[in-house]
């Protein structure tokens, strides 16, 4: 399997909680509440899987090998693109978890401004996962020999020892659940 293939994996469980983010902008839209646990759990999702799981393979693992390989300019801008949609998805998350505040304490928050940022999420994730998986990762692969690719893919084995991939897995089914969206 190339590094690739397990990334293109988490891929797919990203776009199952994009696609309930965007169902609970929709929910928050049509009956004016916000269901913070729910939330709770996304901005979890978001932080710990998306990014430091995802993301933390990509740039922490794959983007530091091909950083030192002579990559074109093209590709090069293609990789910068892609860290900054990883910052701006962090700031959006950091943002939505602030947001959520006022609705801990009981007090009523700010509604509109929770609605765009999770449709500023369920916006940004399927456009970034398109040009990785159809656009990047390709190419990516290209600039890395078979040494590198199998070293890779041990280095993600051992990075996700760290985080507990099954959890998360349950975490999306939990909201799934408490959306009524069918498996």
């Amino acid at each position: 399997m190339l590094p690739a293939g397990p990334l293109m994996i988490e891929h797919r469980l990203i776009e199952q909680a994009i696609s309930l983010i965007k169902k609970e902008s929709e929910l928050i839209l049509s009956t004016g509440r916000v269901d913070l646990s729910l939330l709770t759990d996304m901005v979890d999702f978001m932080r710990t899987y998306a990014d430091r799981c995802h993301h933390g393979k990509e740039e922490d693992i794959l983007f530091r090998v091909l950083e030192s390989k002579d990559m074109t300019e093209e590709h090069r801008a293609m990789m910068a693109r892609l860290v900054d949609d990883h910052r701006r998805s962090r700031a959006l998350t950091s943002s939505l978890n602030d947001l959520l505040v006022p609705f801990r304490r009981g007090e009523r928050g700010a509604v509109e401004e929770v609605v765009e940022i999770l449709q500023a999420l369920s916006t940004v994730y399927p456009d970034h996962i398109e040009r990785e998986d159809k656009h990047f990762f390709p190419v990516a692969m290209k600039y890395l020999s078979t040494e590198e690719r199998d070293n890779m893919l041990k280095e993600f084995q051992e990075f996700d020892g760290k985080l507990v991939h099954e959890h998360y897995k349950a975490e999306v089914e939990r909201m799934k659940a408490h959306l009524g969206v069918q498996p």
